[in-house]
């Protein structure tokens, strides 16, 4: 019997594997290594009864899981009402071409009909010119905006 790519939810067990994945999507975006026990300190977050914190994961037609997507529910001040937001969305490199991205998408959309909103919103590096044209593809429209990212230090240091 031929697998074919399935869509679902990460599970605790399957933490390890989604930590190999945020690795390679950190080296492939070239973003600064992340602190030590990603998995312990994700797994809380995203396994919470109360959780407001969804991950997706893509297995490839052999079973393994090659891609995920991860997402919040945001609020949009101006349009009074909330959306959900595509933090990242990420495929190894050889299960890229297998349809997983758009399966993927797919997902996401869905999870957003699920939680009643009706727009997804995400950003990608200007220079991922692989990912701008696989958005463009799904019809997505690009708003130019520069993302900034202040750091807090703790009261009293």
């Amino acid at each position: 019997m031929e697998h074919t790519c399935v869509i679902r939810r990460a599970r605790v067990g399957d933490l390890p594997r989604l930590v190999e994945l945020m690795h390679e999507h950190i080296a492939y975006e070239k973003s600064a290594p992340r602190p030590p026990d990603l998995a312990g300190r994700l797994g809380p977050q995203l396994f919470a009864e109360e959780a407001r914190l969804w991950v997706l994961l893509a297995e490839a037609p052999d079973g393994v899981v090659a891609g995920y997507a991860s997402c919040s529910a945001e609020f949009s001040f101006w349009d009074a009402r909330h959306y959900l937001h595509m933090d990242c969305l990420y495929l190894a490199q050889d299960a890229r071409g297998l349809g997983l991205g758009a399966a993927l998408m797919d997902g996401v959309t869905g999870l957003a009909r699920e939680l009643g909103m009706d727009q997804v919103q995400w950003q990608t590096p200007d220079w991922n010119e692989g990912a701008i044209r696989f958005y463009d593809r799904l019809g997505a429209t690009a708003h130019p905006k520069r993302r900034y990212a202040l750091p807090v230090t703790p009261a009293g240091s």
